[in-house]
């Protein structure tokens, strides 16, 4: 259904918001100075999952900080949105500012089905991104720590991220490790 027909951005969530309010902070292991925890992600920010509203609070500027986000149609977004939901295996999750009504950091976890490790699901993060107006806040560890503990919750056999050398550091700190698979890639759009 798209908004002509009726479908208008709204504030329902992509994913329940009680997971992420039922994670097991203290099976965090990263260090937070001063404390953040997902209920409480700093002074006029809240942490939560995606919703449609949030083409209007500056989703899609978050993520051209990251890579090409090119701009989309409300009906495009609600589109991809409610496949994401009705497949229950995209955990898209936000941090809003709102002072300001406006999206300041996100990421993603996707869910993958498997037939090998007794139909096991592997958990993988992708892009984390914060707007360089909230940098040095600590959210793209809060993002992280969410979404790792997130995969340990929903049963995930191992959770797996792709990241630039100059970001191993960062990953490491989460338990993170490289691996001896070797990435590829082949392209068909930029």
């Amino acid at each position: 259904m798209s908004p002509a027909c009726g479908m208008i951005l709204d504030d329902t969530p992509l994913f329940d918001p009680l997971l992420l309010q039922e994670l097991d902070w203290s099976a965090n292991t990263v260090p937070f100075s001063p404390p953040i925890s997902p209920s409480q992600p700093g002074e006029g920010l809240v942490l939560r999952p995606l919703c449609t509203a949030d083409l209007n609070r500056g989703f899609f500027k978050v993520l051209s900080q990251l890579t090409l986000a090119s701009d989309v149609t409300p009906e495009q977004f609600i589109k991809k949105f409610e496949h994401m939901k009705l497949t229950g295996d995209y955990y898209v999750i936000v941090v809003e500012d709102t002072s300001l009504g406006q999206i300041v950091a996100t990421a993603t976890l996707i869910v993958e089905h498997k037939f090998i490790h007794s139909c096991a699901k592997r958990g993988r993060i992708e892009e984390v991104v914060v707007s360089d107006i909230c940098r040095g806040k600590q959210l793209g560890k809060l993002l992280v720590s969410c979404l790792t503990l997130l995969s340990r919750k929903l049963d995930c056999y191992k959770i797996t991220l792709e990241c630039a050398p100059k970001n191993v550091a960062f990953y490491e700190k989460f338990g993170y490790s490289a691996s001896d698979e070797t990435y590829m890639q082949r392209r068909f759009f930029d």
